[in-house]
């Protein structure tokens, strides 16, 4: 059997090892407490925020075929929120999501689907994989610590691109190719409440100020009663702000949010942040991938595309069935 490792346990890790996993023996390192990378779930009792994706839509006939299952399961269900776009703290527009093309969420969280989907995987959390080394045409994998991580005859990157070179040898040829991609950062303010805030909306997208997205995540299906509002910041300003103090950014985000729905949030009960360094990247067209049958090594991420739901599972998707039909995995393998 062949032998593979995955590193990052985002979406385009759980896809591409959904589709290799009956072929090959597939082990993936993520180095977090859980799964999902930005379609993670924060659990802050009595809380729930969904502080990475927001929702996600299916455009492809092949990501639908794939979260059809996790429909019917309940794990998947549409988002039919009251939605409008501020701009000058004026609501310019409304629309009710359930008129428009569906707007999916996981249940009772966005890491839901991650979970879902790594429940037959063979998954080592809290493992940062630091260091990867061809000896005897095999990858052997270091951690952190420089304990031996295993040997292997694929390795597949999914972490973003920064990440990914300080990992990946120089020796790849599409190393410097990686280096172009530039990924933007991301706060999300998390804010909790002991009562319902008056607000006409459960998600606005905002244009002209420092925030971007605000959602009653209370809102989407089987969350949580207790109110608690995620806010968004635009990505030039997390990226102008990402060394600042927590608690000077919580106060900023709050109060801007505050001007912008006409409403003071300084009463909520809890009130949190959290920085995506890598949250999103410029669309993008062109491959969705790299793989070198030469080197036995791969490269995924939303980062190739956008950084959308979506867009991850295409990556992987699309790398998978590469290296299914370069290896003749899906005739051989015999797992």
């Amino acid at each position: 059997m062949t032998n593979i490792a995955i590193i990052g346990a985002g979406l385009s890790g759980l896809t591409a090892a959904k589709i290799l996993n009956d072929y090959a023996n597939i082990t993936i390192f993520e180095k977090s407490r859980g799964v999902s990378g930005r379609m993670s779930t924060r659990l802050s009792e009595p809380y729930s925020f969904d502080h990475g994706a927001q929702y996600f839509k299916v455009r492809s006939e092949e990501f639908k075929e794939f979260i059809t299952p996790m429909i019917f399961e309940g794990i998947i269900k549409p988002w039919d929120a009251r939605f409008v776009e501020f701009k000058n703290s004026k609501i310019t527009q409304r629309q009710k999501w359930a008129q428009s093309e569906p707007h999916y969420v996981g249940v009772p969280g966005m890491n839901s689907i991650a979970k879902e989907l790594a429940k037959d995987l063979s998954v080592c959390l809290n493992v940062c994989v630091k260091k990867i080394k061809k000896k005897n045409d095999r990858w052997q994998l270091k951690d952190d610590q420089d304990k031996p991580l295993g040997e292997y005859d694929w390795v597949i990157s999914t972490i973003p691109p920064e990440q990914a070179l300080k990992v990946l040898p120089e020796s790849i040829p599409f190393i410097k190719k990686i280096s172009d991609f530039k990924m933007k950062s991301c706060f999300s303010l998390m804010l909790g409440f002991e009562k319902i805030l008056p607000l006409e909306f459960d998600a606005a997208v905002v244009q002209g100020e420092d925030i971007s997205w605000i959602s009653v995540d209370n809102s989407k299906p089987g969350r949580n009663e207790k109110y608690s509002l995620l806010v968004h910041s635009t990505n030039q300003w997390s990226d102008e702000h990402f060394e600042d103090n927590h608690e000077h950014l919580i106060e900023l985000l709050r109060n801007q949010t505050s001007k912008v729905i006409n409403y003071d949030l300084s009463i909520a009960k809890h009130q949190a942040i959290h920085g995506w360094r890598f949250a999103n990247i410029e669309k993008r067209r062109g491959e969705t991938h790299y793989l070198d049958i030469n080197q036995n090594i791969a490269v995924c991420g939303d980062w190739f595309i956008q950084g959308r739901v979506e867009a991850a599972f295409i990556s992987g998707f699309e790398m998978a069935t590469s290296l299914l039909n370069l290896l003749n995995l899906g005739e051989k393998g015999d797992k």
